[in-house]
């Protein structure tokens, strides 16, 4: 099958993980993958976004953003039609951004299916924090793009349902949560050269990677840390992101600098080695509809899991068996529960255990992803239009 592969991202973060990720993995299925995407995106290391993107975000009124944004579309339906008129595939995977329809334009002008990747309800999002100055049009152009792909692929169930109450068909709707590259992430990696090089060998790591956002409420690890200062506890944040230096203020002011660890941005090749000498693996809080990268990475690695007990990580995890999930509500279940996990070397292995014979039960592997895009561009095709999930 030739499949050309849309998209919008002009950062090189955790969003191309993802695009990365499904491109290799359909392409080592024998899938011969076009892909039309900005331009400067190959040009970029990891973690590094668009200085042209940030610098019209800054400067510019939000209007003009978004007409901007809308009208990249109009450019991109000739790229889209100039690169399917060259290359003649057979169907359009596209993942889903705000003000762009010009995926379904090329899928109707050209009558091909379009399958459409769907991370997160970008108007709600963007309006939740005041960046939408074009209401209507962004509605709308969300609305448009999700009811007419031939198939809407969310992340979690909790966001499907969200797309369904939006006018979304539920039988174009087919869930497909985030997944893990089974060779990188093997549980059985040596991290002791690397916990040497770091100098936390011989301590409990607490660990967590990725963008570190106040509302991750990092400074939690901290305050326990704090509280327990004859225990041989580290705590390592893999990763970058705004709230970082208060984090590492805070730090200084309890007098635990010597506890933290801030690696800065890692090559994401890299990232495997710096999660295998996690003894916990954090994930604080999360958006209610995500479906965290860090999640399945954590758990390939076989890591012990606090995460919140939240519907969206309940669709992959079960407290007590597979991980410890806290309440999000009770301002101490954190601490009480990233206490039972530090103290109990049993605990972790047993949570160990189980996560990552979650992932091999549910396929919660890039490759498996593959397998289920590959099955529904086959019955897109060979019905000719949409009809039940198979």
């Amino acid at each position: 099958m030739k499949i050309l592969y849309h998209h919008r991202i002009a950062s090189k973060d955790g969003q191309y993980v993802h695009v990365e990720e499904i491109i290799k993995a359909l392409r080592g299925r024998g899938h011969e993958v076009v892909v039309v995407e900005p331009g400067s995106i190959n040009q970029k290391k990891f973690g590094q976004s668009s200085s042209l993107v940030e610098k019209i975000r800054t400067h510019v009124p939000g209007f003009i953003h978004e007409l901007a944004e809308f009208a990249y579309s109009l450019l991109d339906f000739c790229r889209l039609s100039a690169a399917i008129t060259r290359h003649r595939p057979d169907v359009i995977y596209e993942r889903y951004n705000l003000y762009l329809p010009s995926g379904i334009w090329a899928s109707k002008c050209f009558g091909l299916p379009l399958l459409l990747e769907v991370n997160s309800p970008l108007y709600e999002e963007r309006k939740r924090h005041g960046h939408i100055s074009m209401p209507l049009l962004a509605n709308w152009t969300e609305t448009y793009v999700w009811r007419h792909a031939d198939r809407a692929l969310p992340v979690t169930a909790v966001l499907a349902k969200r797309m369904a109450d939006k006018g979304v068909n539920p039988r174009k709707i087919s869930v497909i949560p985030n997944g893990v590259n089974r060779s990188q992430f093997a549980e059985n990696s040596d991290a002791s050269p690397l916990a040497q090089q770091l100098g936390i060998e011989g301590k409990t790591v607490l660990g967590f990677t990725g963008f570190v956002r106040d509302w991750h409420r990092l400074d939690r690890v901290l305050e326990v840390l704090r509280e327990n200062p004859e225990q041989n506890w580290h705590f390592m944040i893999v990763g970058d992101g705004p709230a970082c230096s208060e984090l590492a203020r805070q730090a200084s002011s309890m007098g635990i600098a010597d506890k933290i660890t801030f690696t800065g941005v890692v090559d994401r090749a890299d990232i495997n080695r710096y999660v295998d000498c996690f003894d916990i693996a954090l994930q604080p809080d999360v958006v209610d509809y995500a479906s965290p990268l860090k999640l399945f990475e954590y758990l390939a690695m076989a890591k012990p899991v606090l995460a919140p007990d939240k519907p969206n990580i309940r669709e992959v995890l079960t407290h007590g068996r597979t991980a410890l999930l806290f309440d999000v509500e009770n301002g101490n279940d954190f601490r009480d529960k990233l206490l039972q996990l530090c103290q109990s070397a049993e605990l972790r292995q047993s949570l160990s255990h189980s996560a990552r014979a979650l992932l091999d039960e549910r396929g919660y592997y890039w490759d498996e992803n593959a397998a289920r895009i590959e099955r529904l561009f086959e019955h897109c095709l060979e019905s000719g239009k949409m009809s039940e999930n198979p």
